[in-house]
């Protein structure tokens, strides 16, 4: 089926799903469905926060419509026999009826170490040692994680490890221009030196006074104080929901912040045109996407070996990379970054060719591989 096809049969479950409590519509949806043939479907399952999972979802949309494969909304999947699912999270196997479906399954587990002390990554992972057998295809975005599921048995040309990837439309390199623009936009003193973090790092979706420790907040703070004296005119510009532990802890330290919570994902281009410099300090990560945004972005990177950290980024070449927890070392490297800005053109340049090397353009290949013998692709 063609994109033309696909965009009628989402006409078409609009009007059934607006009355599927109707038997008969039903029964006329099981007879639609009924009649494609097998695994010539993919449903593309996220979560239902408008955060960083559903638009990796939109972004796969549009590269399986680029291979040519069929998508559905997952509404259609009760109705239909022997199609193809993906699920944007591991988090999926904490769903019991998982298997009950009469379809192909597959997901990205993108971060959830066991034995780190997070209860939930150690239960998820154990549910996945019991039923691997029964997925058909596994998105890992970097080799801890390709090595921690394969530790699990799962047989290896299952996994496919493909980097959460960047749409290089959102993003653009920064220019003194841009950077005078985005500073006067979100009030952000011209002299200040700026430093970014986007992300959510508190627990649930209201103010986040309690910490995520796997997103290393904490850690971040530590960081900053470690640079305050170093930089009297710091400034922090933040992004992303739940955020409060992290804005209370500025507080405290005294170094002036901005939030700014973007509703439509692709504003944070625009962030980024603010910043001297990134830091991640994360302890396990599945991306962030921020490796590679920065890097779109011309923008210093300093980040801890982490998530496809590891895998990206080459210390000195394209941005700066600390083992483990070291905020001492964060800092060290946040500090030469900035010191150093005017002599970054070979880092910043490299950075940028390893943002390319990873667009989600770039990536079809390797979404051609994963797609064949999971679902139909012409």
């Amino acid at each position: 089926m063609g994109h033309a096809e696909a965009t009628s049969t989402a006409g078409r479950l609009k009007s059934v799903a607006s009355q599927l409590g109707r038997p008969l519509l039903r029964a006329a949806a099981r007879r639609w469905a009924g009649g494609w043939s097998a695994y010539s479907r993919l449903s593309l399952v996220s979560d239902s926060a408008t955060w960083v999972l559903d638009w990796e979802r939109r972004e796969l949309a549009a590269i399986a419509h680029q291979l040519g494969i069929c998508t559905i909304d997952q509404r259609w999947l009760p109705y239909a026999q022997k199609q193809a699912v993906f699920y944007s999270s591991q988090f999926v196997l904490k769903v019991p009826t998982l298997l009950e479906q009469p379809h192909r399954i597959g997901f990205a587990y993108f971060h959830g170490l066991p034995g780190t002390g997070v209860p939930e990554f150690d239960q998820i992972y154990q549910q996945f040692c019991e039923i691997h057998p029964h997925i058909h295809r596994l998105q890992v975005s970097h080799s801890e994680m390709k090595d921690m599921v394969l530790n699990a048995g799962i047989a290896s040309e299952k996994v496919f490890l493909i980097p959460i990837g960047i749409n290089l439309n959102f993003f653009r390199q920064q220019t003194p221009e841009s950077r005078r623009q985005a500073r006067q936009r979100y009030g952000i003193p011209d002299s200040a030196v700026v430093v970014g973090s986007f992300q959510k790092d508190g627990v649930g979706w209201d103010e986040g006074m309690e910490p995520k420790l796997v997103k290393g907040p904490d850690l971040f703070l530590k960081t900053i104080a470690g640079l305050k004296p170093r930089i009297p005119e710091l400034f922090v510009l933040l992004s992303g929901p739940a955020r409060g532990y992290v804005k209370a802890g500025l507080e405290r330290l005294g170094v002036p912040y901005r939030h700014h919570y973007l509703r439509h994902y692709p504003e944070v281009g625009e962030l980024f045109q603010a910043l001297d410099l990134y830091i991640i300090a994360s302890r396990q990560e599945g991306g962030p996407k921020a490796v590679l945004e920065s890097m779109a972005s011309g923008v210093p990177l300093v980040t801890t070996r982490v998530g496809q950290a590891m895998d990206l980024v080459r210390h000195g070449e394209n941005g700066w990379m600390v083992a483990g927890e070291d905020p001492e070392g964060l800092a060290h490297w946040a500090e030469y970054a900035i010191a150093h800005r005017a002599s970054l053109d070979n880092i910043l340049e490299n950075g940028y060719q390893t943002a390319q090397a990873n667009s989600y353009g770039s990536q079809l290949p390797l979404w051609r591989q994963f797609m064949e013998g999971f679902v139909e692709v012409p």
